[in-house]
């Protein structure tokens, strides 16, 4: 039999580097691999379906799921995961002393559906009682402006959402004192290039992500893998087929992560973090499948609908095919 010769557009991570260089294979499958963005990766697959597999947005996809028009079947493979602690930067000439000080304030987003900015805000109301409508939201590029939504949303009526000023970024109006914080999934290059009044929220985010996860056990999920629907309607075998190969390639990833004759990465004290990571989340620290992420998928359904982002509560046996909620063993 003939392998499908399929599409992938998957980002380039050391977990997916095995499958992108052919150490490890996909079952039945000749792939396109194309290494792109996630911000190329979700516009194009959620606006055109372009790819046959892909890299996808969580929350971009709940959306569609809960409107029933999802081009795209998801595996459980979570490619991207992040503490979002990191994620919220403020103006330090403007009071902010804590979470509690961005109610009433403007901030910055590239796109509200984000799933780095529905982490974001899940955090600030459960951990601090800031509710998304406490909140004035001023949306648009990060470093270019005009940046629209990659799916059209409607808001409940208590969100106050403004687009960006025609021809102005988030970064620089941040840097000019136009907004006072900014939420999203880069840093704004203003704080990569150290402005004096551009700070993260939490100065020890590690610290505060940490806290968090002992409290929580919640490491966020911010990418899946899609498959298209109409290619999984004639080949069922195929989902099953690309959780095994991903969990195969993070596999052998992660071994060359604990191999430190010859360090992998570059960046120092690797065995440290390694082992950091470990103490706090586990051996496993980066799982895949349903059964160890429930709780935190559940976490994100509610926020996710109660941030009016979903038309409905989707469950999370919607989310995935059926085929990856199990496995052989031997």
């Amino acid at each position: 039999m003939a392998k499908l010769r399929l599409s992938v557009a998957i980002g380039d991570y050391d977990r997916n580097r095995p499958l992108i260089d052919g150490r490890v294979q996909i079952d039945g499958v000749d792939p396109v691999f194309m290494t792109l963005s996630p911000e190329e990766i979700f516009f194009r697959a959620f606006r055109h379906a372009e790819f046959d597999i892909s890299e996808m947005s969580f929350s971009s996809y709940v959306v569609k799921v809960s409107r029933g028009e999802s081009p795209y079947v998801a595996v459980p493979a979570f490619l991207s995961r992040a503490f979002r602690h990191t994620s919220i930067y403020i103006r330090t000439d403007r009071g902010i002393a804590a979470p509690e000080d961005l109610k009433g304030r403007r901030i910055g987003l590239p796109e509200y559906q984000l799933s780095a900015c529905v982490w974001a805000r899940a955090l600030l109301e459960d951990d601090y009682g800031v509710k998304p409508a406490d909140i004035h939201w001023i949306r648009g590029g990060i470093e270019t402006s005009g940046r629209p939504e990659k799916i059209k949303i409607e808001l409940p009526p208590e969100i106050r959402i403004d687009a960006a000023p025609e021809g102005k970024s988030l970064n620089a109006m941040l840097e000019a004192g136009e907004i006072d914080a900014f939420i999203g999934p880069r840093a704004p290059s203003c704080f990569d290039r150290g402005h004096p009044n551009v700070a993260r929220l939490f100065a020890d985010p590690v610290a505060a992500a940490s806290d968090f996860y002992r409290r929580t056990r919640i490491f966020p999920i911010m990418h899946l893998l899609g498959i298209r629907r109409d290619i999984v309607e004639h080949h069922d075998w195929l989902p099953a087929a690309c959780l095994k190969a991903f969990e195969q390639s993070k596999a052998v990833a992660l071994g060359q992560l604990s191999d430190t004759s010859a360090t992998k990465i570059t960046l120092p004290f690797v065995e440290e973090q390694l082992q950091a990571a470990r103490d706090l989340l586990g051996s496993d620290f980066w799982s895949y499948g349903v059964a160890a992420n429930r709780h935190v998928l559940e976490n994100f359904l509610d926020h996710h609908h109660r941030q009016g982002l979903s038309a409905r509560r989707v469950t999370v046996e919607e989310l995935f095919h059926p085929a990856t909620a199990e496995a052989y063993r031997i």
